[in-house]
């Protein structure tokens, strides 16, 4: 076995691995990094750096996720889940969807009291959400940072489908009003512009790597390796010492694959990810002594909570015929190459137009009303008493206009299409993850995501539905149903989904379901809630005698030299998409690391006296 030794071993090359390998390194340039990433680099590729590729990632034979199959479940008609991750360097950052949402305050305050995690209130967090970005949405906002490497802005195109949502809100939905920053920390249920992680300037993701990474090329101790899996952790006793890593097939297929070791003289962090982080953990064991003796692997530290606590987001994306004036992003998914020309001549121009965009322009955090509360039914009602009454900032779904059709397609081309999509945000449903196998990096895990595992996420959702379907067919986009795209409602059902001429008005009455409808909704619902790609949790910072993994600190417990900074940690779900999560782990990890080695880094960024 070869082998080199460096400062820092980072253990995954994803969002927070990157960022604190970057910002360490800025820091002190003559401390010498390691990241290992098992996907392949991102540099400068169109795929990557042009928003609006972000669903060919997503495609089956894509090198740049990982798919995980779930558990058989009968929460979801038998059907096993499949989970896709980012597998490249950056990770989610280089492949999401762009959306630019913030968790609620309430969310990070939780982290720090309920979970006894000292440093991570929403009052200390917000100066390093700030601290990363440069918001070009709008400026001097008092919650914002015009600093930070990370731009965000709200893209290169404003589709129609976002402008009649909001227009449709404004009329429809009167008692929500609306704002014009979605985004501001603390206000939610209201109606406006969503931005993305786009640089407003130059029509860009805003990536981690090329904005923490790759400029700082000319740095010969930040050693990026790609195409790499790390196998397990090293250790002589309890401390860290080093990680094993192998060769990726579907990256490195010209490698000769041997195991390689890497030595760290200060520290291991782990940094694999919601999925990787606790395999790799299990692997070099450290995990409950179930899981280690089934996989036969010695037990290091016993820690029950490592794989538990798995949560993501739940998807639904109904999906409606739009008008063939309607701008959407059909075109990437059929391959047409024509309209691709002419946008990317736009794009090369000035940085603007649909390759700078992502389809998803306009939404709403909302919370229910009583009269809603009373719809959505009992099931939901005490998760709302006990965990959302008491605080009025934590938003119940997002919903908003997306336009194009993701998923199965007519056979017949050139047809626009646009869905009013909705996912909870604090899903009742945890599930796990867990290792199978000591040796192979690629066997499949044992993964169950526990989607609708709860009755109360099954009542939101038929009422998200209905909610998203009544916008939907007032849009003046709006053309009718994709009928396979919706249930499969009782012959002659009054709500059956079909195709249109155009919109309804907005003041008709809305659609009545029977019980027979409801019965067809819950089975379409079991068919096709999805993941929203925001999984966290697996690897909890939380007290150990609760089923913590890590302390406040990021340190393993049981063991030294050994921190993870991932979406992992996250004891608690976020109410958003979790990138901007995953940045502020990894500013925060590098805070506590540059500390611990006595490394001087600049402040937290823009100062700012939040009202919490």
């Amino acid at each position: 076995m070869s082998q080199a030794t460096f400062d820092v071993v980072v253990a995954g090359g994803g969002t927070a691995g990157c960022v604190l390998a970057g910002r360490l390194a800025a820091a002190d340039p003559t401390l010498t990094i390691l990241v290992i990433e098992s996907g392949p680099t991102t540099r400068d590729d169109p795929m990557h750096i042009q928003p609006a590729w972000y669903i060919q990632h997503l495609r089956p034979d894509s090198k740049t996720v990982k798919f995980h199959s779930g558990k058989e479940s009968a929460a979801l008609g038998g059907r096993s889940p499949i989970v896709p991750c980012g597998q490249c360097l950056g990770g989610g950052s280089s492949v999401n969807f762009t959306m630019y949402t913030r968790a609620a305050p309430s969310d990070y305050d939780d982290w720090a009291t309920v979970y006894g995690n000292k440093g991570w209130s929403a009052a200390e967090l917000l100066p390093l959400l700030q601290k990363c970005e440069t918001y070009q949405a709008r400026p001097r906002q008092a919650t914002h940072g015009y600093e930070g490497p990370l731009k965000v802005s709200y893209g290169g195109f404003f589709t129609e489908a976002a402008q009649e949502f909001l227009n449709v809100a404004a009329q429809y939905d009167k008692t929500r009003g609306h704002t014009d920053d979605v985004n501001d920390f603390f206000e939610c249920n209201k109606y406006g512009r969503w931005p993305k992680w786009i640089d407003g300037e130059t029509g860009t993701r805003s990536d981690v790597p090329h904005y923490y990474i790759y400029p700082q090329n000319s740095n010969r101790n930040l050693t990026i390796l790609t195409g790499y899996h790390v196998k397990r952790i090293i250790f002589s006793g309890t401390v860290a010492s080093g990680v094993e890593y192998v060769p990726n097939g579907r990256v490195r297929d010209d490698v000769v694959p041997q195991v390689v070791i890497a030595r760290a003289r200060c520290m291991v962090v782990l940094s694999a990810g919601t999925f990787g982080s606790p395999i790799i953990l299990e692997r070099s064991g450290i995990g409950s002594p179930q899981v280690l003796e089934r996989i036969g692997v010695m037990e290091i530290v016993r820690l029950q909570g490592v794989g538990e606590n798995f949560q993501d987001h739940q998807l639904l994306t109904p999906q409606y015929l739009a008008a063939d004036s309607t701008h959407t992003l059909d075109f990437i998914i059929e391959d047409d190459q024509r309209e691709i020309a002419a946008w990317t001549k736009q794009w090369l121009g000035n940085g603007t137009g649909l390759l700078a965009a992502n389809g998803l322009d306009a939404g709403i955090r909302l919370r229910p009303s009583r009269r809603e509360l009373d719809a959505i039914g009992d099931e939901f009602r005490q998760k709302w008493l006990d965990f959302y009454a008491p605080s009025p900032d934590k938003p119940v779904l997002w919903m908003g206009a997306m336009t194009l059709l993701a998923g199965e397609r007519p056979p017949t081309p050139g047809r626009k299409y646009f869905c009013i999509a909705s996912y909870l945000q604090n899903p009742s449903s945890v599930g796990y993850v867990h290792a199978t196998s000591a040796d192979d990096v690629e066997a499949p895990l044992d993964f169950h995501p526990g989607y609708l595992d709860s009755p109360a996420d099954m009542a939101l959702h038929k009422w998200a539905y209905k909610r998203t379907r009544e916008f939907a067919r007032r849009l003046p986009s709006y053309r009718g149903e994709l009928a396979t795209h919706h249930p499969a409602f009782p012959s002659g059902s009054a709500v059956a989904a079909r195709e249109r001429s155009g919109p309804v008005p907005i003041l008709e009455p809305d659609l009545e379901y029977s019980a027979e409808d409801d019965k067809a909704l819950e089975g379409y619902i079991r068919q096709t809630v999805s993941t929203c790609w925001h999984c966290l949790g697996t690897c909890a910072m939380k007290r150990r005698e609760e089923g913590g993994v890590v302390d406040s600190r990021l340190n393993v417990y049981g063991v030294e030299g050994l921190k993870i900074a991932d979406l992992s940690i996250c004891p608690g779900n976020v109410a958003a998409n979790t990138y901007s999560t995953a940045v502020l782990i990894g500013e925060k990890a590098a805070m506590i690391i540059a500390e611990e080695l006595g490394i001087p880094m600049d402040g937290a960024g823009p100062v700012f006296k939040a009202r919490l």
